[in-house]
């Protein structure tokens, strides 16, 4: 007979910050913090991805690129902006707008200013596919992460990860 083993503990942080070693090495708390925020990252992010192509047949890649396109004036942003926001390379960008503009739910504008430039541009398709997913999306959120945290979780949350960004 098996036994079922229990789940791992979920690792927690030292209760008051440490200061770092003098070589600069990380200490096992440290790395500890470190690698349970990147799983919490990946974890978070492949369930949403698994909800977003169950019910909606687009990876979360997509729906990243179409709401950031949605959010945007006109719909449209520079393809160097929207690389920026959506945290890919410029080559990984034009790939993945390849895909949704082979799917019609965006299409590239040339820029007027800038014969170089180019846009990318939220199209009718694009717009509805992004209203279906949305609800999906912002349950996900909620339950994987907001429902977790209480009011304080957050505030706190908040402010140490615009720490870990400025």
């Amino acid at each position: 007979m098996t036994v079922p083993s229990a789940a791992p503990p979920v690792p927690q942080p030292p209760a008051e910050p440490s200061a770092a070693p003098a070589d600069g090495q990380v200490t096992a708390a440290e790395l500890t913090v470190w690698r349970t925020m990147l799983r919490a990252q990946v974890k978070i992010s492949r369930r949403l991805q698994a909800d977003l192509l169950a019910d909606h047949d687009l990876a979360l890649g997509s729906y990243d690129v179409l709401m950031h396109l949605g959010e945007a004036p006109d719909g449209r942003l520079r393809m160097n902006d929207l690389a920026d926001r959506v945290l890919l390379s410029r080559s990984g960008l034009t790939r993945l707008v390849d895909r949704l503009q082979r799917d019609g739910l965006v299409c590239r504008q040339s820029c007027s200013s800038d014969a170089r430039g180019l846009f990318a541009a939220l199209t009718p398709s694009g717009r509805a596919r992004l209203a279906e997913a949305t609800p999906t999306y912002q349950r996900g959120v909620r339950e994987y992460v907001l429902s977790r945290l209480d009011e304080n979780d957050l505030r706190v949350f908040g402010a140490i990860l615009n720490r870990l960004i400025s």
